[in-house]
């Protein structure tokens, strides 16, 4: 069997704690991390930038947890956005820009005229959110069960089924976390999402991403427990020294595809593909 040595990703800015950006400059991508299980997450408080239909979705949820989660990834994504593109982060107005498979109105999410564009993932509790020149995918999920492993693998590249059939089943989990995140992030960086499959294309199980053309992938460090990744189409760059950055030097036809349960989530769920954004 095959023993993957793991190489930890860079750290990404932790909202909350690294000072909020200046208006936004062509250069490297920018990752944020927040995380709503902490004290001094966005809270309910700061729900007066979000708009109406996003403090109807957080008013939706029965969980506290997951409308915390909610409102923290969304009021970030809002401030973060009015930083960067100096406005008021309530006056900030979302659309979807068209599909690339069928041209319907759910593609990457976008603020009109931005010289920028993002992303955002949560998954219990930690959201990530990137922001780039170019388009940019960011995924984050929670470790799945090895029961869930089994079952998903089979919705994976034939080299990946082959790759994590290799490893002994401790390693298993990580691995695959590695594989779907990058994955998750690279559909969402293209805007078709899950509805292009997962089978398609090669990223790797590895700790290093293999290369998609035109598009560059790279881990991107979460709390324990969870994994990352981020995929920005080539000419974005990526600077290794920047602390806010995190980095290192048809018709449209869904297919459904079961999710990964987490180790100590529920068993895996049926989801259609998600629109590729927040």
């Amino acid at each position: 069997m095959t023993s993957i040595q793991h190489e930890p990703p860079r750290l990404p800015a932790v909202y909350g704690e690294r000072a909020m950006p200046g208006p936004w400059q062509h250069g490297p991508v920018q990752i944020w991390l927040v995380d709503s299980r902490l004290s001094d997450a966005p809270a309910a408080g700061e729900q007066s930038v979000l708009d109406t239909h996003e403090r109807g979705r957080a008013r939706a949820f029965a969980r506290e947890t997951d409308r915390r989660q909610y409102v923290a990834a969304h009021t970030a994504l809002r401030r973060l956005l009015g930083c960067y593109l100096g406005t008021d982060p309530a006056a900030l107005q979302f659309y979807r820009e068209p599909c690339p498979c069928c041209g319907g109105p759910h593609g990457r999410p976008a603020v009109r005229d931005a010289p920028l564009h993002f992303s955002l993932s949560h998954c219990d509790g930690v959201a990530l959110l990137a922001f780039a020149s170019h388009p940019v995918g960011v995924d984050v999920e929670k470790l799945p069960s090895a029961d869930a492993v089994a079952l998903v693998a089979e919705w994976l590249h034939e080299r990946e089924r082959a790759e994590l059939a290799a490893l002994p089943m401790p390693e298993r989990p990580a691995a695959f976390a590695r594989c779907w995140t990058r994955k998750e992030a690279y559909l969402k960086g293209t805007g078709t999402g899950l509805a292009q499959g997962l089978s398609h294309d090669y990223v790797g199980t590895g700790t290093r991403p293999a290369g998609i053309v035109d598009w560059t992938l790279q881990d991107v460090s979460a709390p324990p427990g969870h994994a990352a990744a981020c995929s920005v189409r080539d000419g974005a760059g990526w600077q290794a020294d920047d602390p806010a950055s995190g980095w290192s030097p048809t018709a449209c036809v869904p297919t459904a595809v079961t999710r990964p349960a987490a180790a100590e989530g529920p068993s895996p769920r049926q989801a259609s593909p998600r629109p590729a954004g927040r």
